[in-house]
């Protein structure tokens, strides 16, 4: 079989954009860090500390042999629902902003739902492997895919997160789908799915106005359309070349989240039209190279959660880019690997090297 090695492409595009995200968010939170802790680069610091934790993650998960990924998926998946639960109990769940989103273990607070992407994927994967053939049978397949991902969708829901909750079913239902699902089966999935979104927006009086405010950008603009409206000026000012690093005036206290969900909106306004192109290729290079790696991965698992782990990245930069040039309604997640957030890039640095380990091939083939 010949020494197995590293992919390295991965691993240089994987560390590239999350420096790039460091660099980026030392600007982007600079006035926020200053305005609430007297601390130009507290966010820095914080994601700095954090990118640390995820790198150490990401090299254990690496090194891990490839075979033993199918004994951990059960247990990690278990440990993800147990921590969904958990941001329900008085005490240990914390509440901001009316979302159950966070845990808190004495010092350590963390956002389940992030660790969630990485244990369901990884399960899913495995399950998917291990039912491969039983995938187009109505009662061994279908069913208790729709009892896997609704379990863990209805977690996330009642937070709420729906934008999480669609990120989890679209890149469930299109691994299903590539596993060997039969068409008909991904009908009922996808009207299932868009039921469900459905009443999570009609439930919500602020999410029927996002969407309402995606139709007619002017909506409000005081209210509910500040923040879209605030996004777009900031990147449509950037023009071709931007305004400088570091030289955003949407951040003064214009753009909400700026070390969020909104520091696409940052970078369009600093580096222009030219270097955020620049910043989408780059992103979209580590999802061709993942799902080039899940194409030569050796076994169905790898290939299954490989492949997700590209889905996520994409959809989920997609999700964000799109709410900031008004295009997609806010959903409030994350931009991968440049937004603020310990659980956001401890998962998805610990989520890369699990890919890794599974894309490992003989030398002679790699």
């Amino acid at each position: 079989m010949g020494e197995q090695r590293l992919d390295y492409q991965l691993l240089g595009l994987t560390l590239l954009l999350t420096l790039f995200g460091l660099v980026m968010l030392s600007s982007a939170s600079s006035v926020l860090g200053y305005e609430r802790f007297g601390d130009t680069y507290f966010f820095t610091k914080q994601q700095a500390v954090h990118i640390v934790l995820g790198l150490i993650a990401l090299a254990a998960a690496a090194r891990i042999p490839p075979s033993w990924w199918r004994a951990l998926a059960l247990p990690g998946f278990l440990v993800t629902l147990a921590l969904l639960v958990l941001v329900f109990i008085p005490g240990v769940g914390l509440s901001v902003n009316n979302s159950h989103s966070w845990v808190s273990l004495g010092p350590l607070n963390f956002q389940p739902s992030e660790f969630a992407k990485l244990g369901f994927l990884l399960y899913l994967a495995a399950w998917l492997e291990k039912r491969r053939e039983h995938l187009g049978n109505f009662s061994y397949g279908f069913i208790p895919f729709l009892v896997l991902v609704g379990m863990l969708a209805g977690l996330v829901l009642l937070q709420p997160d729906v934008g999480t909750v669609a990120l989890i079913i679209i890149t469930s239902v299109a691994l299903y789908f590539v596993a060997g699902a039969k068409l008909r089966h991904l009908v009922i999935v996808g009207a299932l799915a868009c039921a469900l979104l459905a009443a999570a927006v009609l439930s919500a009086p602020y999410r029927i106005e996002r969407f309402l405010v995606l139709l007619d950008p002017g909506r409000d603009p005081g209210g509910v359309g500040y923040h879209v409206r605030q996004a777009m000026i900031a990147v449509g000012s950037g023009g071709w070349w931007g305004s400088g690093f570091g030289q955003s005036r949407q951040k003064y206290n214009y753009l909400p989240e700026t070390a969020g969900d909104s520091i696409f909106a940052v970078m369009g306004e600093e580096l222009g039209f030219l270097f955020t192109t620049a910043f989408v290729i780059l992103l979209s290079l580590l999802v061709y190279r993942l799902m080039r790696c899940a194409r030569i991965a050796p076994t169905d698992m790898g290939r299954c959660f490989i492949a997700g782990v590209a889905l996520w990245i994409a959809v989920q930069s997609l999700f964000n880019i799109g709410a900031m040039i008004g295009i997609l309604p806010l959903t409030g997640v994350p931009l991968p690997f440049v937004s603020f957030g310990g659980s956001a890039i401890l998962s998805l640095l610990a989520a890369v090297g699990v890919c890794i380990s599974l894309s490992r091939t003989p030398s002679r083939t790699a």
